[in-house]
């Protein structure tokens, strides 16, 4: 019987037979530390702590330098074991004693057997069907050739090692199982890879992928049949297993699947992507079952966990449901364990003479290049270039842990020794760990062609481009990139959108009902601006999602093109666009949280976007102040806004540097619109609100005001704010020492002012006239130009403190309906700093700010954010100028 049924059996013996023992625990003297047969609990608890703390403290480090988990766990098992921390006198007798082997052991296959489970699930043969004839032709090549070096170099290996010391074991067996450990690819791990390095929207990625499916597959199929072979007696009995599983698998896959995807149709969710009780039960019995069945026929229980996965439908995101109910518990304590019991196994100080160190550089170069050499050679045959195809070769030379259980199997099995089995451990790690700085050296980003790219692209083809030689800061947008993350900030995209977008419907005539431009013969048509021109809106929607560590992350980036379709915010802002008359194009990127602001700007570049639009919906509260919005939520774009505690101001803190990193990398005019809610009014009418204080951003603000004022419901107020002489200067030392308290937070590359002299004050000013008498004097102008700027109500202040003022006019604005205040960030070429008006409000005002938030929203913005000001607040940017 296989040794996953005998543990079982053995573990409800040991349970029945328990007899009462002593309750008081410590307190009565007990060591927790002691192995104790009737309540191995408590051990049990102390080794996962430290295995789970090793492996958290390793991946941490090694994720800084993109590195998978997995590397992490190997490495992590190795230094719990003889090799470092088991030279520690008493460390292994005190934390991994002998007789406490087999409880890890038991609790180990089942979190192993349940993770191949989701590998199966992972697995998707569909894959192969992207261009095949390429991924199959590699697959063939890169499990073939290396299959047959690695045949040859077990020849000498068991020679050197295994013959003096076991000369009974079997030569055949240990071939086959050094050769299938030197041929197999670690799916999982290519998968991990992929995606962090953001390859798998490339058709690099795509069929490196597909190949390695195939690889991964055949990869199990020889691993079985090691299995069964060293398992097996006598020959005939080797057959009989072979015949048992092949008829298993037929089972599994055709009836058993058939009769599952049926019962998850009528009552399993499947039709909601969502896994009811019932089928969790179903699918639970059903790994359990296909493991011990596979166990007792003599195959490793992992290959039934396996199976098992490939019988879940892949449909409505049904599969990556049933993953994200099981992969944290499975892949935080269970496979770390797994790891931990092959690192005992592991000793490197037997690693101890030239000729070993020299098989080991043989193993190593015998693995990488039989799969680089091979693979390269296929994909040239297809037409990659020589770094794609490099990029091939290495990633398909990655290895983790199905080689780890493939030697695992081979030393339970007596085939390999400890000093092989570390050999080949340690050839794992280091190929493993190569494989993505060689990937990123043969494929660096700037040089690879995403899918997505020509995806954009093409859905924007037909869209009439505004007339070049109108400058940015005096046409109209037309072409928008909208950036979503959350289902939370769709009230505030369509509030965007709405604004944006019914002015040029009403101008363009885009559909039948709408009217058109204006014809006025006497009006001159060289002074009508060219964004009045016949434009389609155009709004480029980019989903993000977060790429984390999980399996079901890895599943989804697996199916972009069929989640860009299937994603409910987008589906939601496509319906939006159709009854709206809006030209919606939809991309989505599953990518780290740390590579949004480079995906954003590369979007927006794409797609040749004018203009990238962030909504951001603060929670819903009593009415707190936006000083004091919550965050709970681990969205990137959340909770920048508060600082109570140290832990909430570091993270407040990086929540602010992704926006920064947004506004720096942008290479288009951008706006972040902050909604609280109160920006839809019961009549349907916002009003908008700008302080109007110069520069280049307050120039943009006013160009977008005047632009939504286009729609016949929106009014606006524009005050010039003009700042006097102060009459009382502001004590430098009380303002040095608040600034000193108020700016200690961690700390980022800030973007910075101009140069206040004298050209370029006189530039600004004078822009800033031009684009304010533009609009404030009389002028031929089209008929609904004309009309939008008499819903604009023009005023000027002038004040020693205009950020008091400005609240003060704020306040009077929302006694009567909340506005919508448009400021501009000002981090660039502003010609007024107010940092030192900003210190005082937050002073009298009694709120304590990271000094994050004005290098994020600007001075202005961050002076209604802490006061509290019952507004929504859209902070722009202008793309970088020379005034």
């Amino acid at each position: 019987m296989g040794e996953f049924s005998s543990e079982i059996l053995n573990l409800g013996r040991s349970v029945y037979a328990r007899a009462a023992s002593e309750q008081s625990g410590i307190f009565a003297g007990l060591n927790p530390a002691t192995v104790n047969p009737q309540d191995p609990f408590v051990l049990w608890v102390i080794q996962s702590i430290v295995i789970i703390g090793m492996t958290q403290f390793l991946a941490f480090f090694l994720g800084r330098i993109r590195q998978p988990r997995v590397i992490s766990e190997i490495i992590g098992g190795v230094i719990l074991g003889p090799s470092i921390m088991g030279r520690i006198p008493g460390f292994s007798n005190a934390i991994f004693p002998a007789t406490s082997i087999p409880y890890l052991t038991l609790t180990s296959t089942v979190g192993l057997v349940f993770f191949l489970f989701l590998v199966g699930l992972e697995l998707d043969v569909r894959l192969i069907k992207r261009n095949y004839k390429a991924s199959s032709t590699i697959s063939f090549a890169g499990l073939a050739i290396p299959l047959g070096l690695g045949a040859a170099l077990a020849v000498p290996l068991y020679d050197q090692f295994i013959k003096p010391e076991a000369p009974d074991t079997n030569r055949g067996y240990f071939i086959l199982f050094v050769a299938v450990a030197v041929g197999i690819t670690a799916f999982p791990v290519l998968c991990r890879i992929l995606s962090e390095i953001r390859l798998l929207d490339t058709t690099v990625g795509v069929v490196t992928l597909a190949a390695g499916v195939g690889n991964d597959v055949v990869g199990w199929v020889l691993l079985a049949l090691a299995v069964a072979l060293v398992n097996a007696s006598t020959g005939l009995n080797a057959l009989y297993v072979l015949l048992v599983g092949l008829g298993f698998v037929l089972f599994l896959i055709f009836p058993v699947k058939w009769g599952y995807a049926y019962v998850a149709r009528r009552w399993g969710g499947l039709d909601r992507g969502e896994p009811t009780t019932l089928m969790m039960t179903s699918t639970l019995i059903m790994v359990i079952f296909s493991a011990f069945f596979t166990d007792i026929i003599g195959i490793h229980p992992i290959f039934g966990g396996f199976l098992a996965g490939l019988v879940i439908p892949k449909t409505n995101g049904f599969d990556i449901a049933l993953v994200e109910k099981l992969e944290d518990f499975i892949s935080l304590l269970f496979l770390p364990q797994y790891f931990m019991l092959s690192g005992l196994k592991t000793n490197l100080g037997l690693l101890d003479n030239g000729i070993t160190w020299g098989y080991i550089f043989l193993i190593c170069t015998v693995a990488f290049f039989s799969k680089f050499i091979s693979c390269f050679c296929s994909a040239k045959v297809w037409g990659f270039t020589l770094r794609e195809s490099s990029a091939i070769g290495s990633l398909m030379a990655c290895k983790g842990l199905v080689e780890l259980i493939v030697l695992n199997v081979g030393l339970q099995a007596g085939i390999l020794n400890t000093r092989t089995f570390s050999m080949f451990v340690l050839h794992a790690i280091i190929l493993t760990f190569i494989t993505t700085p060689l990937v990123l050296f043969f494929y660096p980003e700037h040089i690879r062609d995403h899918a997505s790219k020509g995806i954009e692209a093409g859905a924007v083809d037909g869209i009439a481009e505004l007339p070049a030689g109108s400058s940015d800061s005096d046409e109209f947008k037309s072409k928008f990139s909208m950036i979503l993350d959350r289902a939370e900030d769709l009230p505030a995209a369509m509030t965007l959108a709405q604004l944006f977008k019914t002015g040029f419907i009403a101008s363009t005539g885009a559909s039948g009902d709408r009217s058109s431009i204006a014809k006025d013969s006497e009006v001159d048509d060289g002074s009508i601006p060219s964004a009045l021109s016949p434009t389609q809106v155009s709004l480029e929607v980019l989903r993000l999602i977060e790429l984390s560590e999980r399996m079901s992350a890895l599943t989804r980036a697996q199916t972009v093109d069929v989640l860009v379709r299937q994603d409910s915010v987008l589906n939601v802002l496509r319906t939006y666009g159709q009854l709206n008359h809006l030209n919606v194009n939809a991309s989505l990127a599953i990518v780290p949280e740390e590579e949004y602001p480079t995906n954003i700007s590369q979007h927006a570049r794409n797609v040749g976007s004018q203009m990238v639009l962030i909504p951001w919906a603060l929670p819903g509260d009593d009415g707190a102040n936006l000083s004091e919005s919550a965050v709970s939520s681990a969205a990137p774009f959340h909770g920048m806004f508060r600082q109570n505690s140290a832990a909430n101001g570091a993270h407040a803190a990086a929540i602010s540097h992704v926006f920064r990193r947004v506004f720096a990398s942008a290479t288009s005019d951008i706006a972040l619109f902050v909604d609280r809610g109160i920006s839809a009014p019961v009549d349907g009418s916002p009003h908008l609100l700008l302080p109007f204080f110069g520069g280049p951003d307050d120039r943009l603000a006013l160009s977008l005001v005047v632009q939504m004022c286009l729609n016949p419901s929106v009014t606006a107020t524009v005050i010039r704010m003009n700042k006097l002489d102060s009459e009382t200067d502001v004590n430098s030392q009380t303002a040095e020492k608040q600034e000193l308290s108020y700016g200690n937070t961690v700390a980022f590359p800030d973007t910075v002012y101009g140069s206040h002299n004298t050209q370029t004050r006189l530039q600004s000013d004078t822009a800033d006239n031009i684009a304010w008498s533009k609009y404030t004097t009389a002028g031929p102008r089209t008929h609904q130009l004309a009309s939008a700027v008499n819903r604009i109500s023009f005023l000027e202040e002038s004040s020693a403190a205009p950020l008091h003022r400005l609240l003060e006019l704020t306040a009077q604005q929302s006694s009567t309906k909340p506005p919508v205040v448009i400021v501009g960030r000002s981090r660039r070429m502003a010609t007024e700093t107010h940092k030192q008006e900003l210190l005082k409000l937050a002073q009298e005002h009694n709120a304590q700010v990271s000094s994050e938030l004005p290098k994020t929203i600007g001075e202005v913005g961050a002076a209604l954010v802490a006061t509290g000001a019952n507004v929504s607040l859209m902070v722009v940017q202008a793309v970088s100028t020379s005034a």
